[in-house]
């Protein structure tokens, strides 16, 4: 899967997500200081959201200190479903649920044990199709 994967800080965390993915075969486009170039956390998640409402990528996995302000800039972007995810069931129901095609991060207290669940959760769980129509007039907003 293409996927981009952003932070306005290169962590530990950022470092471990990024080989983890890597070694599943995930093709990543790195924004912001996984890049080496420093910005803005609303400009950052903006520019990664873009990348994922336009399909140049398949999805997301942000990152920035609470989660909190990333999650919301990359909502404001019209196709985007950001979840900040703290626990591998909130990414499972996020994707079954909400169809979410943005997983968010807090760098603040997530281990890497936890990143690599929630990741694994992430992408093992589809969509459930009952809840498509609901979940997709999200997009029209």
């Amino acid at each position: 899967m293409n996927l981009v994967v952003s932070s306005d800080e290169k962590t530990p965390l950022t470092d471990f997500v990024i080989h983890y993915l890597k070694s599943k075969g995930h093709t990543l486009t790195l924004l912001g200081d996984l890049q080496e170039k420093n910005g803005k956390w609303a400009e950052i998640a903006t520019q990664a959201a873009k990348l994922v409402a336009n399909k140049t990528v398949d999805q997301g996995i942000l990152f920035c200190w609470s989660g909190t302000g990333t999650t919301m800039a990359a909502n404001r972007i019209q196709g985007v479903r950001a979840a900040l995810c703290w626990t591998p069931e909130i990414a499972k129901l996020a994707r079954k649920w909400n169809d979410a095609n943005v997983l968010v991060m807090a760098l603040v207290n997530t281990t890497n044990k936890n990143a690599k669940e929630m990741i694994d959760a992430w992408f093992s769980t589809s969509f459930d199709e009952e809840g498509l129509n609901e979940a997709h007039k999200l997009d029209e907003i």
